[in-house]
């Protein structure tokens, strides 16, 4: 019965997840992070698969990210932190945002394992603005769906919440805590276009690619509205240009710096 398969895979993962297995050490097989070390739950897909492939398709077809300068905002567990700073190299430097205190200690723990002396990380959400935002937690603290409240949200009665620090990354480069950015991933469940409205002053400056997961038709219009003004194009991971006009669905989009 494929919907009790699902059940007990479901029991068991969250067994191992809240048991001391979590912690237990394994290797990263595959993607931007492979070879490095993890712990094995929960979510194992990071380990044994190496996470989505956007961000490392990207980066191979670049030919590398030696040196660059990287921005993880959504870092959850650090996968692509790891994999990015791993990448980019002694001469190059990752700084990775997760303001979900669960999903932060992992992300911590695992710089802590692969002792990453280029790693920056924030327990903070990239925003519009420094100070502090509401994020919903709709699947658990830890889980991949915790988010900022988006444009007309209405949570269930009950759902859980907390405030979270969030910062402006202009802000941080201004104080000379980050270098300005070669190359941003994006993924912060809807709260994009503000994440990034809060870099503008340091995009507008380095015009770095940017690998962004769109959530919401507010979210790409929002992007489309800061972006687009600089010469930006967008093209869909899995190959094709998209307008910025029209709603690029939810799908992990590049967004390409005019020639410079």
């Amino acid at each position: 019965m494929p919907g009790l398969k699902s059940r007990l895979k479901a029991l068991a993962v969250g067994v191992l997840g809240a048991s001391p297995l979590r912690n237990w050490p394994v290797t990263v097989r595959a993607g931007l992070a492979k070879g490095a070390r993890w712990t094995a739950f929960p979510f194992s897909a990071n380990w044994r698969i190496g996470g989505e492939t956007d961000l490392a398709d990207f980066v191979k077809g670049i030919g590398g990210a030696q040196g660059l300068s990287c921005w993880d905002l959504g870092a959850h567990f650090g996968i692509h932190t790891i994999g990015l700073a791993r990448a980019a190299g002694p001469l190059g430097a990752v700084a990775g945002f997760e303001p979900d205190p669960v999903a932060f200690a992992k992300l911590e723990r695992h710089v802590r394992m692969n002792g990453l002396a280029n790693v920056k990380i924030y327990q903070a959400a990239a925003s519009d603005r420094d100070g502090s935002l509401e994020l919903i937690v709709t699947g658990g603290l830890g889980s991949t769906v915790t988010h900022a409240r988006y444009e007309g949200e209405v949570p269930a009665a009950g759902t859980p919440s907390f405030d979270a620090r969030s910062v402006r990354l202009d802000t941080l480069v201004e104080r000379s805590e980050i270098r300005l950015p070669d190359l941003i991933k994006v993924d912060v469940e809807g709260h994009g276009a503000k994440a990034l409205a809060g870099a503008m002053n340091s995009i507008a400056k380095s015009l770095p690619a940017i690998v962004f997961s769109n959530h919401s038709p507010q979210e790409w219009a929002g992007t489309a509205a800061l972006l687009a003004p600089l010469g930006y194009s967008a093209v869909a991971s899995y190959g094709g240009e998209v307008d910025w006009a029209a709603d690029s669905g939810a799908c992990t989009v590049i967004m390409k710096p005019p020639a410079r």
